[in-house]
């Protein structure tokens, strides 16, 4: 018998690999909090997108809205319960989900930040998995409606992780691992922290910039001053990563060092980093359209994961005495924003008052 799969959040994420699991065949069932959401897919299927004519499909999908999840109760226990809703919403979601887990039932966090002590919390470390999209830039543009706005990662780039929290491989991830397979590549990981702290890494460059500065990735990488302002914050959370002890892997494609030496004024590395950073947005690895998720949710007036990845990477580096200037700069100007004290602007990152690299 198939696992019973559950999606708590049916957002770009969730819904696109939830999506992606019924077109395979998977029981899987979305759940929702948007009324409207719920409705559309209900009645027309989810619409994903892409790059390519080949990844457009309309996938019949059971959805429910939060409302209804007390209904589960009447089948099957479920099996695989993703968590893929923001990061401030982790507790409740896996508190909802955790009475309805079948007795070897797990929790997936696919989310940006790291969420697995959250959800450990609350069903325990022995049913906490953790599964990572990197560089998938997917955007819920509308009701029932995902589009992917970067090329596939096939070959030439792993797009999902999936590891224990422990580190070993045990046969329920490379089962996760062998579901994923087909929607994009991926690898059964036994270094988690280390590539969630990357991946944070990566999101505290891109995510709260977008938000910022209303840009998209690609014109925030164009820009001299915004480019340089997001290798700080890159560079100031690669050392927070080493001094905790984690084995960074790549931060999207810069080695780690040479990204951190970069933010502290090398020249020679800071050449290097920016021409990386530059040529991505001249090569359609990703689309003028990419917007990071939290650019997304300042458009959409939603709130703003900036605690959970820039204000982490800022606590974390106060625990241990590394300075983070630039991700505490940033995180102070997206709540601003959010709380409309001033409106999206490059200007706020080009005048930050920050230590010279």
């Amino acid at each position: 018998m198939k696992p019973k799969i559950a999606f708590m959040g049916a957002g770009a994420v969730g819904g696109y690999v939830g999506a992606h699991f019924a077109q395979q065949g998977h029981d899987v069932t979305l759940i929702d909090p948007w009324p409207e959401h719920v409705e559309t897919i209900r009645a027309h299927g989810m619409k994903l997108t892409g790059m390519t004519p080949e990844e457009t499909m309309t996938v019949q999908v059971p959805t429910m809205h939060l409302t209804e999840v007390q209904s589960l109760a009447k089948d099957r226990p479920i099996d695989i319960a993703f968590i893929s809703v923001k990061s401030y919403d982790t507790e409740w979601a896996t508190t909802m989900i955790r009475q309805y887990l079948a007795p070897g039932g797990y929790v997936v966090s696919l989310q940006n930040c790291i969420n697995e002590e959250r959800i450990a919390g609350i069903v325990g470390w022995g049913r906490t998995v953790g599964m990572i999209a990197a560089r998938i830039s997917v955007d819920l543009h509308a009701p029932g409606q995902i589009r992917r706005t970067v090329p596939k990662g096939g070959a030439a780039h792993t797009v999902f992780r999936v590891g224990e929290v422990h580190g070993r491989v045990t046969s329920r991830v490379e089962q996760l691992a062998a579901m994923v397979a087909p929607i994009d590549s991926v690898k059964v990981t036994t270094n988690l922290w280390g590539e969630r702290w990357s991946k944070l890494c990566v999101n505290g460059m891109r995510n709260g910039v977008s938000a910022a500065t209303g840009l998209s990735g690609n014109d925030g990488d164009r820009t001299d001053e915004i480019r340089r302002f997001a290798i700080r914050l890159g560079g100031e959370a690669v050392r927070v990563g080493q001094a905790l002890g984690y084995e960074l892997e790549h931060i999207g494609n810069l080695e780690p060092n040479r990204l951190a030496e970069a933010s502290e004024g090398d020249k020679a590395a800071l050449e290097e980093v920016e021409a990386i950073l530059i040529a991505g947005t001249n090569t359609g690895a990703r689309s003028d359209l990419q917007r990071p998720s939290m650019g997304q949710d300042m458009l959409k007036g939603r709130r703003t994961e900036i605690e959970f990845i820039n204000g982490f990477i800022v606590d974390k580096g106060e625990s241990i005495g590394v300075p983070t200037p630039a991700n505490a700069a940033l995180t102070d100007i997206v709540k601003r924003v959010y709380r409309g004290e001033m409106p999206p602007s490059p200007r706020h990152l080009i005048d930050a008052v920050l230590p010279p690299m």
